[in-house]
């Protein structure tokens, strides 16, 4: 039954991979490489799923990854063995880290964001583990600029939310404020709907 059961986890997230690229290479072909060449240091990566952001990061960065999916927390951590990479995994939630105060150099979040229940608290708790010179590194789909796109995402959310909690317009972006935290760089892709962000923690 174990056999059954890996072959069916490796079937899924195989599925997962390819209906990603797919997205990526028409709307945000960038995104990964964006985010984790800009981690530092000891980096935290929330919700890491099956590690398609491995192989982006500097061979340097020390990785750790957080996600509520075993099945996919094992996917990515023998990503990592097959890039030759160290990588420290847990089970945890993006709202209640498992970490004390200052403990990153980086937090790196791509894609996830839309799916937690409110943005703002667990920005606040991304600032509580970054370092006082932490780097945080987004990327998300948001609200986008326009009109007729932003239309299609509204109607889209009214299935979405409901069935997985995933929301199309909201804008981390704009949230940072008020988590003690300030934008270094951003920038915004396909009609204004993809953004990424480097943000740090405000002096």
């Amino acid at each position: 039954m174990a056999n059954v059961r890996d072959r069916s986890t490796q079937a899924a997230a195989a599925r997962f991979d390819t209906m990603m690229r797919g997205l990526e290479e028409r709307f945000f072909p960038d995104a990964r490489q964006w985010v984790c060449s800009r981690a530092v240091g000891s980096t935290l990566e929330i919700a890491i799923g099956t590690g398609l952001n491995l192989a982006h990061y500097p061979r340097e960065v020390e990785l750790t990854g957080i996600d509520l999916n075993v099945a996919a927390l094992e996917f990515a951590a023998g990503r990592a063995r097959g890039l030759g990479r160290e990588l420290r995994t847990e089970v945890a939630d993006a709202l209640a880290l498992p970490y004390p105060d200052g403990h990153f150099d980086s937090v790196v979040c791509t894609f996830a964001l839309c799916e937690v229940p409110q943005v703002g608290p667990a920005l606040t708790e991304f600032a509580r583990v970054l370092r006082p010179t932490g780097r945080l590194l987004l990327a998300d789909h948001i609200a986008a600029t326009n009109p007729l796109v932003w239309l299609g995402q509204r109607l889209l959310e009214a299935a979405t939310i409901p069935i997985s909690g995933e929301h199309f317009t909201r804008r981390p972006l704009e949230d940072l404020a008020a988590a003690g935290l300030m934008v270094v760089d951003s920038q915004r892709r396909t009609n204004g709907a993809i953004e990424y962000v480097h943000a740090r923690r405000a002096q």
